[in-house]
């Protein structure tokens, strides 16, 4: 399968890009800097230069023809400030939406983050509030598209430890918001996009102790 990766040098999308490659799949990272062209060719991607603040839907799409699925791994990063929050993070998760209905693609996978889709705590950070806003905002766009089989996932806070293949993965709020590696929240990424089951739901992920597989398999049956 053909699958098209926003913000293909991403810390997840390297280790995604990684992953379909070694399963024969095709990714195909987007990305803005030219100077991660070789990073993301070195993961098994192809990459493609696309700058999701300055693409039109139309010319986007063009690049999304028969994929099988996209995924929404782009964000403005540490150190950027609101603004960038509201462009890349809100209005690009929007174009690539926009770009896959016009393109035909109906598998759609969206990492916000644990937090979004609930007022910021009072007295947050200023581009913690952007943050959380402009995620919130790309998934209620997100929502409004019942034509894309869309799936959300909100891992907690990231980190580089070595992934352990066990997750605790589910639909409704998780009350601790724990860690969970960049590793893991790849792998399930890469499961959700061979279980177009888990269509129009909202995830949460950290760590946990259920293997990655059988997490993606109990959510069918709830």
């Amino acid at each position: 399968m053909r699958v098209v990766i926003a913000g293909g040098h991403g810390k997840i999308a390297l280790r995604l890009e990684r992953l379909l490659a070694a399963r024969g799949d095709e990714p195909v990272g987007l990305v803005r800097d030219p100077d991660h062209v070789d990073d993301v060719r070195a993961a098994g991607a192809e990459p493609v230069l696309c700058d999701l603040e300055q693409t039109r839907p139309e010319q986007l799409a063009e690049i999304l023809i028969g994929a099988g699925a996209v995924v929404f791994a782009a964000g403005a990063g540490p150190g950027s400030g609101a603004a960038r929050k509201e462009t890349v993070d809100h209005r690009g998760s929007v174009l690539l939406a926009d770009a896959a209905e016009r393109a035909g693609v109906r598998r759609f996978i969206q990492i916000s983050t644990i937090g979004a889709g609930a007022p910021p705590a009072p007295g947050s950070d200023e581009v913690w509030v952007a943050y959380i806003n402009a995620k919130t905002a790309a998934e209620e766009d997100l929502r409004a598209r019942p034509n894309l089989n869309w799936t959300i996932l909100r891992p907690g806070r990231l980190t580089d430890d070595k992934g352990t293949g066990l997750v605790t993965l589910a639909d409704v709020p998780l009350a601790q918001h724990d860690p969970v590696p960049r590793d893991d929240v790849a792998a399930v990424v890469a499961g959700l996009i061979d279980t177009p089951e888990t269509r129009h739901r909202v995830l949460e992920v950290v760590g946990g102790g259920t293997p990655i597989p059988l997490a993606i398999r109990i959510l069918l049956f709830r």
